[in-house]
């Protein structure tokens, strides 16, 4: 059985390259992001919760549209970074935290976004991200997943595809599906909790 990549990966990852998936330059995270962006059924939200946040870029762009954000990320270098680039942006919060184990135990969240995270962890953790998910998103809250198809190096516990259906077969019977875009680089899926 395949284990979730532990913290110390990804602490290695950014000792060698504080942005090592190229966050802020790569015009392939650009069109994601905005394409994630518009998938958002709503213009604003109160309170969001963003798992993995890395560097900010996207945690940026989704402060200008919530009240209130908590990003988190397992590594505490990208965070650094994130605080200094959202320094301006007194409604976010950043925090380290190893997920699933670290899922804040406070606050309902109206937005969650989980982006380029589930295939990093084993299907037990997945279904647990699921079941936590659900439990933290209000009544009518979105829930937003966005994960790379093809398969990566070095080979991690889930493919995208994989860890999506993973998730959303934990928590189907409290969600329904809203927007789908699916191509040969991404899946992006945008779930309303009932």
């Amino acid at each position: 059985m395949s284990t979730s990549l532990p913290k110390s990966y990804f602490d290695r990852v950014y000792a060698g390259d504080a942005d090592p998936w190229k966050f802020a330059l790569s015009s392939y995270e650009k069109s994601k992001y905005e394409a994630t962006l518009a998938a958002l059924p709503r213009q604003r939200y109160a309170s969001v919760f963003e798992a993995g946040c890395s560097i900010g870029v996207l945690t940026g762009m989704l402060a200008r549209r919530c009240d209130s954000l908590l990003a988190v990320d397992a590594s505490e270098a990208p965070l650094e970074m994130a605080r200094a680039r959202l320094a301006d942006q007194p409604q976010v919060v950043f925090s380290q935290a190893w997920l699933p184990r670290d899922w804040p135990e406070t606050g309902r969240f109206d937005l969650i976004l989980l982006s380029e995270l589930l295939y990093y962890l084993q299907p037990d953790d997945v279904s647990a991200m699921a079941e936590l998910s659900a439990k933290s998103l209000q009544i009518g809250g979105d829930l937003v997943l966005v994960h790379w198809r093809p398969k990566a190096e070095p080979p991690f516990p889930m493919d995208g595809d994989s860890a999506t259906r993973c998730f959303i077969q934990a928590i189907e019977s409290q969600v329904r599906l809203v927007h789908a875009d699916c191509n040969d680089d991404y899946r992006l899926e945008v779930w309303r909790r009932l």
